[in-house]
């Protein structure tokens, strides 16, 4: 029931903003159309502007050859010479979206096969029992109502490891295998059930070791010091990990402080803490290199080991490998009503001006209290984040190239990048391969996880770069 309402409220609040703005807001009679038939990067209401009247630090930004994002307009300077002001759609219109959320699905297919095949052979062959077996001591604490040794917790694991380190494409279908598996134990097939809960809301923190797409845009935006805010990302993304953890425990009564979590959780942060203290002393060159053949070697590793361990056990590989392909063929299929419904939902708010109208309430009010508001231009990377990861890079690059890629802003988004994940778009996808209907209190904790990275984000990026402008 939870996200029905959610979904509901998305699309109610994006009419309700859109008609608002068509009736009462200057140059918004076409919102409509770019709701629905719109797509990224139209642009509409180009008109000159007067340099004279123009603030210094738009005017600055258009002669050095860069676009000024002023809010509802862009600026920019003209290959004749002349100044122009125009609106640009920031997100495609519901149209446009309903058909990329069934690419988004289609091109999953691949990707889903190839590893949920790998995981059948894997588990014909022992090896999630085993790596279930390894980590069970731990989970069997996290996740209680799990039996003892059951293949989910090896799901788990396999999915937790690609997300830090970075491989998306291996995670997904990882978790799916984890969620699937999840379900085969659930007494209420329509309902989340703890064990769900807790694996994907500490899935959704997003917790990544080393942020290397974030890296390289600084990189290419000729940041002075690209790998500068790996270190925050990685304990914002720590952060709210363990927000995740305790505020799931709080909810389900399980007691964090049992030694074997606690030893589990202290050995993870030391292995982090230890990574953090080695990679810190590579150039942005190295920690490339160094995330290259970590993650693609761990992959293929992983590939080499299940093989061998098919072989040992003398079974039919290819047959698994196949018959683990088709289950990846058919969730892809699967899960694209749940993606159509909620990738609408999001294009909705975007298009609509909901989000700009809520960072312009939320500027004015902290000038009002007269506080610091530097932070407030990096706010839309957070807020967007939950909903979209395409569309929160693009407010990350925003952010660099309107106020610099060393600016105070910058920096802050590219933190809160690498703080958290795609929510909505993890609900969608997890949810809707199992089809669950009813998730609980599962949004509410990770957007409450979200919070906690984005205020230890903002904290971090005062305390490391506070200086910056």
């Amino acid at each position: 029931m939870a996200l029905s309402r959610i979904w509901a409220a998305f699309i109610i609040i994006a009419v309700l903003a859109a008609i608002i703005q068509c009736v009462f807001i200057k140059d918004n009679t076409d919102i409509f159309s770019r709701m629905v038939v719109g797509k990224t990067g139209d642009t509409s209401y180009t008109r000159p502007v007067d340099t004279t009247a123009m603030p210094a630090t738009i005017l600055h930004a258009i002669q050095s050859g860069k676009t000024y994002n002023g809010g509802s307009y862009m600026y920019a300077k003209t290959s004749n010479g002349s100044y122009v002001s125009y609106r640009q759609q920031s997100g495609d219109g519901i149209i446009a979206t309903a058909k990329a959320a069934v690419d988004i699905a289609i091109n999953l297919i691949g990707i889903m096969a190839l590893f949920m095949g790998f995981m059948s052979i894997a588990e014909r062959a022992g090896g999630i029992r085993l790596l279930s077996k390894i980590i069970g001591p731990f989970f069997s604490k996290l996740f209680p109502e799990l039996p003892k040794n059951h293949p989910a917790m090896g799901h788990m694991v396999m999915n937790f490891s690609a997300n830090l380190l970075g491989l998306d494409n291996a995670a997904t279908p990882f978790g799916i295998k984890a969620m699937e598996s999840l379900q085969e134990i659930n007494p209420n097939k329509d309902t989340a059930s703890n064990a769900q809960i807790m694996f994907l809301c500490l899935h959704a923190s997003g917790l990544t070791l080393i942020p290397v797409s974030i890296i390289a845009i600084r990189a290419s935006l000729n940041s002075s010091n690209p790998t500068e805010i790996f270190i925050p990302c990685m304990i914002a993304t720590f952060a709210a990990t363990i927000a995740a953890m305790l505020i799931v425990s709080f909810k389900q009564k399980i007691n964090i402080f049992q030694p074997v979590i606690l030893l589990w959780v202290l050995g993870i942060s030391a292995v982090i803490s230890l990574m953090i203290i080695y990679l810190k002393e590579l150039s942005f060159t190295g920690v490339q290199t160094f995330s290259g053949v970590l993650s693609n070697g761990i992959i293929l590793f992983i590939f080499f080991l299940i093989i061998l361990g098919a072989l040992y056990k003398n079974i039919d590989i290819f047959s698994a490998f196949v018959e683990g392909a088709k289950g990846g063929f058919e969730v892809a299929i699967k899960i694209i009503p749940y993606l159509v419904g909620m990738l609408v939902a999001i294009s909705l708010l975007r298009t609509s001006g909901t989000f700009d109208v809520i960072i312009n309430a939320m500027r004015h009010l902290f000038s009002a209290l007269g506080t610091d508001t530097r932070f407030v231009d990096g706010l839309p990377t957070a807020l967007i984040k939950p909903l979209s990861g395409s569309a929160a890079r693009g407010m990350m690059i925003d952010a660099m190239t309107t106020h610099g890629p060393d600016s105070f802003a910058a920096r802050l988004s590219s933190i809160l990048q690498g703080t958290s994940d795609t929510t909505f778009y993890i609900v969608a996808v997890y949810y809707g391969a199992v089809s669950i209907k009813n998730t609980r209190y599962s949004i509410g904790a990770m957007l409450l996880a979200d919070l906690v990275g984005i205020v230890t984000s903002i904290f971090l990026a005062y305390l490391f770069f506070g200086h910056s402008m």
